[in-house]
Order: C-alpha cells, then structure tokens, then sequence
C-alpha cells in the first residue's frame, strides 16, 4: 500500500505488527524518534501527506520491527533519565523501572554532595551516567564483565560529557588494588532464571544479551555473591541499592538479612506496585549527608 497521510501509515504498521503479536507502538515510537518529533508533532500532522521518502524508511523500519527487532536496537539509541544513550545487541535495553531505582538514591543525598559510587554490570552506563549528572560532584565508577557493553558505555559518557570511569571484570574484580571504600553501591543485575526462559518475550529472548538476563540459582546467584562480600566495599554508612525480578522480594530480602544480620534492609515498590528494588544500609542509624 502507499498512504496518503501519516494515520494511515501507522494503521498499517499497527495492524502488520499485532499479526505477529508484536508491541504496535514500536511502530510510533521509530516513527516519531526519526523525524525527532513528539507526540503533539504527530497528533498535529496525522492527516499530512507523508513523504515519499519518509515513507520508504518507515516500510524498512516496519519489515525490521516485525522480525521482532526492538525499536531500540533499529535506532541504535534509548531513552533514560531524559538522555539519550547509544544501545546495541551488546547492552541490555535500559527500562523505566530501574530509573525509579536511580531516583531512590536522588532522594538519599544533596545534589552536591561529593560521594563515590560504583555502579556494577554497567551495560550501556544508564545508572553510572544518571548518577554522575545528578551528583556532578561524586566520582563514579561503572564496571561491567563485558568489553563490548562497555565500549558503549564510554561513547555515551562521552556524548554527554560526563567525567565516569569504567573498568572491565567480575563483581569486585574489576576494581583497581587498593580502591577505596564507596558511598554508594549500585546494581541492575542479571535476575531470571534460566527455566523462565521459554515463556519470556521473543524479542527480550532472542536480541538482548543473556548475560544481562540470566543468573544460576533460580536468578539470585549475583545478589547471593555480592550479600556476602559487599561490606568490604562500602563506608561504614554506606548503601547498597539493587534491582530485582517482581516475584523475587522474599528471596532477597532473606539473602540480605542473613549475610549482613546489622544491616537495615528496605524493598521498595515500583510505580506498578511491583517490589522490584531493595537497599541495604550498613549502617542504618548513621545520619546521611
């Protein structure tokens, strides 16, 4: 078909793509990204004709979408914490519940203070990065045991002009000798768990990395090996703040509480009412600064 006008073009995609039970508003969102429109933009411009040109690029886009590429590896970028970070096949794609987790840890501190951070299975730096623009003060490092994740990781600090280091290796092996203890330990890790994979979402399952995905034991094995060791690394008022899957809050809360016995351990909820973060206070009574 060739459309006469934008509402036309999206009918069509949207119709392709849930044939295939595929997400229709990816369809939009390419849509509006490439022409670095907003939604008001394409509300205003339904009924304009589309360009020949415009045109042509949306079918190519569509044809990628309903392999079940996600948008946001087609456009090479997303979305998070109001930047815009270069993502690939390499990098998890950031999602909106873990910018809830970075705005937890907003809350904890003042803008200007001069905290260090660790950010741990960085991926495309969303966290480290958000963080560092928050608290321009705080020195970050943002570690990660894949190379490639953090190639993209560095273009985007540099993109954005923010001063985070980057090291290569596994949990604590990637920090330097004789690193100083951290203010602020965060994660995102990898959480589900290898038999949830046959019912998880095609295009989750077959282009985003699985060692960004899945962890043994049922997806608790990092939080199990950083419970009982992460004391190490934190101030004696330190936090440690991480993700996890929303079935997973007992789990957790258990691991915690039974390797750090003097810790205070909060999970908090998302905007779905979904528990999905936990942070655990060394030392609970200490004021924070």
């Amino acid at each position: 078909m060739t459309p006469t006008n934008y509402n036309q073009a999206l009918q069509w995609a949207f119709l392709l793509l849930k044939e295939r039970d595929l997400d229709p508003e990816s369809a939009e969102y390419v849509l509006m990204e490439r022409l670095n429109w907003r939604k008001t933009d394409l509300l205003l411009n339904e009924r304009t004709a589309m360009p020949v040109a415009v045109w042509q690029q949306f079918q190519q886009d569509v044809s990628q979408l309903a392999t079940g590429l996600p948008a946001q590896y087609l456009l090479g970028e997303a979305w998070f914490a109001g930047m815009k970070l270069k993502v690939n096949p390499a990098t998890l794609i950031p999602r909106p519940e873990t910018e809830e987790l970075v705005a937890w840890i907003e809350e904890g501190y003042l803008p200007d203070a001069s905290l260090r951070i660790l950010d741990i299975g960085t991926g495309s730096g969303a966290i480290a990065l958000a963080l560092k623009q928050h608290f321009a003060n705080s020195q970050v490092l943002a570690t990660d045991i894949s190379m490639q994740a953090l190639t993209v990781a560095r273009q985007n600090a540099m993109n954005l002009n923010l001063d985070v280091s980057f090291a290569e290796g596994d949990l604590w092996a990637a920090l330097p000798e004789q690193t100083a203890p951290f203010d602020v330990i965060v994660s995102n890790p990898p959480y589900i768990s290898h038999q949830e994979e046959a019912v998880m979402d095609y295009s989750v399952r077959h282009f985003e990395p699985a060692t960004a995905l899945f962890a043994d034991h049922n997806g608790l094995a990092l939080y199990q090996r950083i419970a009982t060791s992460v004391q190490s690394y934190l101030k004696p008022a330190g936090r440690l703040f991480m993700e996890f899957g929303y079935q997973q809050a007992p789990e957790i809360e258990a691991i915690f509480k039974r390797a750090l016995p003097g810790a205070g351990v909060e999970i908090r909820r998302d905007l779905a009412n979904w528990p999905r973060m936990v942070c655990v206070d060394i030392a609970p009574l200490t004021p924070k600064k």
